[in-house]
């Protein structure tokens, strides 16, 4: 096999151990997850100092935080006299700073809001501690169209970098002025998180597992790859087939002005490198973060936001495409267990590519470069001590 995981000609996928072993899970941890950018939250969910979102990520605990100076700063949750985790709320994550401070439940250490140590009880007893430097630490932290990131490991492009080559799109959904339109909701799924990954960029599959969604968008779907970006695609049809839900959402979805033509009636995908999936529709939009938690464990992590529209349309609109993407989500469960478990059987090895699957090639032929080890059939012999 070469580097491109092609053999004689024919383009392999992901060997099926790198789905399941465990040091190999481990190093996608710290060489592919924690160098990554991660959504957190959009800036509207901080609305006042003291707000604040917890992420719990590649074994890291980070929150950020809105400031007393309206800024949007990043911290790890632990504090630093002996690593407790400092911030809870509440089932999503969320939550509020009393009094604008970070008060550890364990031994009582205060921050503030920038991350400066204020208070230490019996403070006198910790001779030639300097407050100023245990401070919390931080993660980088970036904002992109009102949406909040933090990185682990700094290096590599931004946010707005990576996504510059969208960026006349994107602009005209005018995704900073928008509001959360529910609450965050947490997916556990029994699979390896590329599992999930693959499947929202397969674009193959869409005709034979998802009947309703075909209807929907009548053939339209669209697929294109760069190194960092993945880009699908399609228009909701005019008319057709379909559920009740697809064909009432084809009949209502209202007119949003400030969007070109072409975006009306579109439905835009992208994932960026390597787990983080936001879907624009004109109604609404959403992202969707699979977050590894084990070898074969992963959780979704999703929440839709909007623009303020009172139309009975949008609203009637907005519960279509929950529905559509309910059932979705119900289909593709069932699809990415059966990979899973195909995956663990120890029957797959490696399965071929077509020339269409440019977002799995894509995929595949990223991970590889960042951990070669991926190019081999087979994991490597672990040393015997």
């Amino acid at each position: 096999m070469t580097g491109s995981g092609t053999e004689a000609g024919l383009f392999l996928g992901l060997p099926d151990w790198v789905y399941r072993d465990p040091d190999f899970y481990r190093r996608e941890l710290e060489r592919v997850m924690l160098p990554s950018w991660q959504v957190v939250c959009h800036e509207s969910d901080l609305s006042r100092p003291g707000d604040y979102q917890r992420l719990d990520f590649a074994d890291r605990p980070i929150f950020v935080v809105r400031g007393e100076d309206r800024s949007i700063r990043a911290f790890y949750n632990v504090c630093r006299h002996r690593a407790a985790r400092l911030l809870d709320g509440d089932e999503s994550g969320a939550g509020y700073c009393v009094r604008e401070r970070i008060v550890c439940p364990y031994h009582g250490w205060t921050y503030d809001l920038e991350g400066r140590l204020r208070g230490i009880p019996a403070g006198a007893t910790y001779a030639g501690l300097d407050r100023t430097e245990w401070g919390l630490k931080s993660p980088d932290v970036e904002i992109w169209q009102g949406f909040v990131f933090v990185r682990c490991r700094p290096g590599g492009p931004s946010v707005a970098e990576t996504m510059a080559p969208y960026e006349e799109t994107i602009n005209a959904y005018r995704l900073p002025e928008m509001k959360a339109l529910g609450r965050i909701t947490l997916r556990p799924r029994d699979v390896n998180w590329k599992t999930v990954v693959e499947n929202y960029s397969d674009g193959l599959h869409i005709p034979v597992a998802h009947p309703g969604l075909s209807a929907l968008a009548g053939g339209s779907y669209r697929l294109e790859a760069s190194e960092d970006v993945m880009h699908m695609s399609a228009d909701v049809a005019d008319r057709g087939v379909g559920s009740w839900s697809c064909r009432a959402y084809r009949r209502i979805l209202p007119e949003v002005e400030h969007l070109p033509r072409p975006l009306r009636r579109r439905w835009n995908y992208f994932l960026l490198w390597p787990n983080l999936a936001f879907d624009l529709y004109p109604d609404q939009v959403d992202f969707m973060q699979m977050i590894p938690l084990g070898p074969e464990r992963t959780l979704v992590r999703e929440i839709p936001y909007g623009h303020a529209d009172g139309r009975r349309e949008m609203r009637l609109a907005r519960y279509l495409n929950w529905r559509i993407n309910r059932i979705v989500n119900a289909e593709d469960r069932g699809l990415i267990e059966r990979v899973q478990a195909g995956m663990d059987s120890g029957e797959f090895g490696q399965g071929p590519l077509s020339s269409q699957e440019t977002c799995l090639r894509a995929l595949a032929e990223r991970l590889r470069r960042v951990l070669p080890e991926a190019l081999e059939p087979r994991p490597p012999a672990r040393s015997v001590t």
